[in-house]
């Protein structure tokens, strides 16, 4: 039987190991997933200072297929498309993969996720991001990163997803996490897509409480703990717990969290900015 911590070092990486990694030969490949809703400039930041070796990947193009209505903001991308696009980032057949950004994993969770998906067994989220990694005292680099082209095989499917149907189902018979922020949830605020509310019986599970001030992911108990107040039951699997947010980035980042304590969960990648466009979907508030 796997030790929490090895189900939790399946997920996350800590930087003094992943430093130990990067000095072999045969480390993992280092991808910098910086992006945030609202804001451009990842690449900007990531010219200015990455991990040694980062490639740079960028999620509105690399990580999801063009929005629209039908579909939500980040769709998935086609899996033949994402192949191309980790072959540029240097992913090789059996390798191992690390994912990092600066804002508590929240953008570099979507990568994860991606990959996982397609079939990359072996990738970890740099848990605490650049900050951590800086923190810890190891060095930056500037500039662009071009890697050796990969040789990755990949194919959709190793990870479970919902469509609004299935979501709509498990809200009712399972447990449907609302991964935005309790705000956008309760109807109060919504900045981006054309109705404020949420998935009728959905539970509101805001990403930023899987982590701590630094933009560490909580201890395992604890992570443990929350999920349980929300009714997830320990080692739960996909068919009963589900997550979702504004275009399934963030819920991703959900996603992790469970994994990192031993729950799986399937991920309803069209989200709230596909169920919201639809007007035949009824929306909760409060």
């Amino acid at each position: 039987m796997r030790s929490d911590d090895d189900v939790r070092g399946a997920v996350l990486v800590e930087p003094d190991d992943l430093a130990r990694l990067l000095a072999d030969d045969d480390g993992p490949v280092l991808l910098d997933v910086r992006w945030a809703l609202g804001r451009t400039d990842g690449h900007d930041r990531y010219l200015e200072a990455h991990l040694p070796g980062a490639v740079y990947v960028d999620l509105d193009t690399e990580l999801a297929a063009p929005p629209s209505p039908a579909a939500g903001r980040h769709p998935l991308p086609d899996v033949a498309d994402l192949e191309r696009a980790a072959r540029r980032w240097g992913v090789r057949e059996g390798g191992s993969v690390v994912v990092y950004d600066d804002v508590a994993g929240t953008s570099a969770a979507r990568a994860w996720w991606l990959l996982r998906w397609a079939g990359v067994r072996d990738v970890r989220i740099l848990d605490g991001g650049l900050a951590a990694w800086t923190a810890a005292g190891y060095a930056v680099e500037p500039f662009e990163i071009t890697p050796e082209p990969g040789d990755v095989v990949l194919v959709a499917g190793a990870l479970p997803t919902l469509d609004a149907d299935g979501a709509a189902a498990l809200a009712g018979d399972g447990v449907l996490l609302d991964a935005r922020a309790a705000e956008r949830y309760a109807g109060r605020v919504e900045p981006v897509d054309p109705r404020a509310g949420h998935v009728p019986g959905a539970v509101s599970a805001p990403t930023a409480d899987n982590v701590d001030a630094d933009g560490r992911f909580l201890p395992a108990d604890a992570l443990a703990a929350r999920f349980a107040a929300l009714g997830v039951a320990p080692g739960a699997t996909a068919a009963r717990v589900g997550v979702y947010c504004g275009s399934g980035v963030t819920a991703a980042h959900e996603v992790a969290a469970l994994a990192s304590i031993g729950v799986d969960a399937a991920l309803y990648p069209g989200s709230w900015s596909q169920w919201a466009h639809d007007p035949a979907r009824p929306v909760a508030t409060a």
